[in-house]
């Protein structure tokens, strides 16, 4: 049953006279299947009539309202509003309201118009990013990081002019990877990564970049000379016993971290995890989708089964979604987000009274583990799905009672 949004009359009249007053209705359907409650629906409603008075003042057209329109308000208007009261002016209310707003255009069959889309410079992106996901595999976080800073480099070079290598130096290559101040070794490795790529996508379009490929700066790396951070088994118990605590969500945090601490999967791998995948009846997980796009079949231990069953019996909230691990406010029947995985994670170290801030420590105590039980080294490297064993050889120094057999006598010490 809809229920109207009653809102105070300034912003219904702002509403009223906006181009967005026809999809009003249409929003308040929207966020009430989402299970938003009333008073959250109200405060969207504002934020939207306030964004259409802008639309309005500014003369924009319908087919002009996109990303890009959201982006000019909150960044341009938003700062020097002086809108009269009750305007709503929370910058996270109405970022989250006009991502809404958006999905509700874009169902509608409005044209909404990225001004980068269509221009040379967005069209190129565009067929760099395809590349990165049907050839290569990447995942959208990795294709995401790349695109912003080949968007930088493109713009940098070329603005809307047509996309030209012949026209790139190997120095500007230089000077764009280094940056005009001095950037950390890390910052470096990062944008020389994400240029790198571009190169060999141009490669494969034709392009002569060999020489421009090899003036990129590389950051001084020694490539498994560090030491993984790992927890004792003694730490993996008291970490576990810390979700015996009663919190919000607290199964659905204990099922993730068991996620991690038994099946070494990574947060991102944690919240793909469908309900199809779980066989219960062989006792495996299906990984589907994951780094490098690959799909893999884990077996699923007794005890992490267990936690997952317990969440989705009593605490998963009634949804559509077929992700095992959803949201438990609204917006409902959509899956999380890897940061709430992390969010988990952490907040169990600060129960245990650690500093700790690293995720991917569970993922190397999985590994330490195993090579402690005497697993060989292809073992470990099928259970965290390395390509190469050289990934997973770096764990092999982090088991000390076996190095320490192994270690030969410092020259001149005493014998």
């Amino acid at each position: 049953m809809r229920r109207e949004i009653v809102v105070q009359p300034p912003p219904r009249l702002w509403s009223e006279a906006s181009i967005l007053w026809p999809y009003v209705s249409q929003y308040g359907e929207h966020l009430q299947r989402r299970r938003y409650a009333a008073s959250t629906r109200r405060v969207y409603v504002c934020c939207v009539a306030h964004f259409g008075h802008w639309l309005t003042q500014e003369r924009y057209d319908l087919e002009a309202i996109g990303q890009g329109a959201v982006m000019r308000f909150l960044s341009e208007h938003l700062p020097a509003c002086a809108c009269p009261y009750p305007v709503r002016r929370s910058r996270h209310d109405l970022q989250a309201a006009l991502g809404h707003l958006l999905e509700v255009l874009g169902a509608d069959g409005v044209l909404l118009q990225d001004p980068d889309r269509n221009s040379v410079i967005g069209q190129e992106l565009t067929r760099f990013d395809a590349h990165m996901r049907d050839v290569w595999g990447l995942a959208e976080n990795t294709r995401r990081q790349y695109r912003r800073v080949v968007k930088k480099f493109l713009l940098a070079h070329f603005g809307e002019r047509p996309v030209t290598m012949a026209k790139v130096s190997a120095a500007s290559i230089r000077c764009f990877v280094l940056g005009d101040q001095k950037r950390s070794p890390r910052s470096i490795a990062a944008t020389g990564g994400a240029i790198a790529c571009y190169l060999r996508f141009r490669n494969m379009s034709g392009d002569r970049v060999r020489d421009l490929s090899a003036a990129i700066p590389r950051a001084a790396h020694w490539r498994l000379a560090s030491l993984p951070e790992v927890l004792t088994d003694a730490e993996i118990n008291e970490l576990l016993r810390s979700f015996d605590q009663p919190f919000p969500s607290r199964q659905r945090a204990y099922a993730m971290v068991r996620c991690l601490i038994d099946l070494g999967l990574r947060s991102s791998e944690v919240v793909k995890l469908q309900l199809d995948h779980v066989n219960w009846a062989d006792g495996t997980i299906d990984l589907v989708g994951t780094k490098g796009g690959r799909a893999d079949v884990l077996p699923l231990p007794t005890v992490t089964g267990a936690a997952i069953a317990s969440y989705l019996r009593e605490e998963r909230p009634p949804t559509s979604n077929r992700a095992i691990f959803v949201r438990h406010v609204a917006p409902y029947d959509e899956p999380i987000e890897p940061e709430a995985v992390k969010r988990a994670v952490l907040a169990g170290y600060r129960r245990c009274g650690w500093t700790r801030t690293g995720v991917h420590i569970l993922r190397h105590s999985v590994a330490s583990r195993l090579l402690r039980a005497g697993a060989p080294m292809k073992e470990i490297a099928d259970v965290l799905r390395h390509r190469s064993l050289d990934t997973s050889a770096i764990y092999a120094k982090v088991d000390l009672t076996k190095l320490a057999a192994v270690a030969l006598p410092w020259p001149g010490s005493a014998r």
